[in-house]
């Protein structure tokens, strides 16, 4: 599709599409409903981020709010930087400077896990820099589904299996918005070809050697045998509400039981060795947070361990999650570990 006719389809805001247009409005009502002046967009060039890219341009031209896209080249891949080239020249003839940065550090294991935390921390810094405060992402129906089924099988509790969150704190400064969670990735391919005609495919998401790519392969087999993903957003949405419950009644255990000063974290390991699990586990995470200002927790199984070796000894010393955490008797201290 040419140029012109992509702006005319932008400025009326889809209106010709009727799904599409469904789409739009739905990201207008979370967009007006958050009020922000201006936002940063997560750009990779797949068809997600693209599309992510073109209603933002078009609620631009509605509303003038200000965006700025920005991608991340982790030059994993062979071609990346050539891709990150190309997705700023698509962006280009709708008149859009993409900032493209590009990682200066290794990533050799947990590669998925520490591309995201590298990702995440150069959006957030480039978020200040611009006095932004919130960042969007393109994250979308699919990859909810797929964050659940990947945390069912770590073994993962109500906090887990509630998946993604729409709004998440990256830090004290800066939130992610995650506004396309309940869209189909098939409406947002619809869209980036609609608008940029084309979109990057990333041969990793065919890899085998990621978990995120073989729980994908699922679903093929899920539908099958009769499991379609809507149903998966149901039971993942029912759980969300449970455990907004929780989260309400375990914040004024947390106000109550966790002591914050400048440089650590002061618990009463006495009353914290008679919660559920479930609530350890959120003190824990919560703690740790409280100091390193993380955007993920630690996995479940290893606060699990911390709290089961801790239940062992009346002195010792832990780490995890970047914190040291000082067992003494009837108090626990958690600080910022040295490097």
């Amino acid at each position: 599709m040419s140029k012109k006719n992509s702006s005319v389809i932008l400025k009326n805001n889809f209106k010709d599409f009727v799904n599409i247009s469904k789409i739009y409005q739905n990201f207008k009502n979370k967009l007006n409903q958050f009020k922000k002046k201006s936002y940063v967009v997560a750009v990779s060039g797949g068809p997600d981020s693209l599309a992510l890219v073109a209603l933002s341009l078009s609620y631009n031209l509605e509303k003038k709010t200000k965006f700025k896209y920005v991608l991340i080249d982790h030059g994993i891949r062979k071609n990346s930087a050539k891709e990150a080239k190309k997705v700023k020249g698509l962006l280009k003839k709708f008149k859009i400077r993409l900032k493209i940065f590009s990682n200066k550090n290794k990533i050799n294991k947990n590669v998925q896990s520490q591309a995201r935390t590298i990702r995440y921390k150069i959006l957030s810094d480039f978020s200040k820099r611009e006095n932004i405060q919130t960042v969007l992402t393109a994250h979308n129906l699919e990859d909810q589904v797929e964050t659940f089924l990947i945390r069912l099988s770590r073994g993962s509790g109500l906090t887990g299996l509630s998946a993604m969150k729409t709004i998440n704190k990256i830090n004290d400064q800066v939130k992610l918005f995650r506004p396309l969670l309940d869209t189909k990735k098939s409406d947002l391919i619809k869209i980036s070809k609609i608008i940029f005609g084309e979109y990057i495919k990333d041969p990793s998401n065919n890899d085998k050697k990621y978990l995120r790519t073989r729980i994908r392969k699922l679903k093929k087999h899920l539908n099958k045998s009769g499991i379609e993903y809507d149903q998966i957003i149901k039971s993942i949405n029912n759980l969300a509400s449970s455990k907004l419950i929780l989260d309400e009644y375990i914040g004024n255990i947390i106000l109550e039981n966790i002591k914050l000063d400048k440089k650590k974290v002061t618990i009463n390991y006495k009353k914290f060795n008679t919660f559920h699990e479930e609530i350890k586990i959120k003190l824990i995470n919560e703690s740790i947070r409280k100091l390193i200002k993380n955007y993920y927790n630690p996995r479940s199984s290893k606060v699990i361990n911390l709290i089961k070796n801790m239940k062992k000894v009346n002195e010792s010393k832990f780490t995890l999650g970047g914190c040291l955490f000082i067992k003494k008797n009837d108090t626990l201290m958690v600080k910022k570990e040295k490097n």
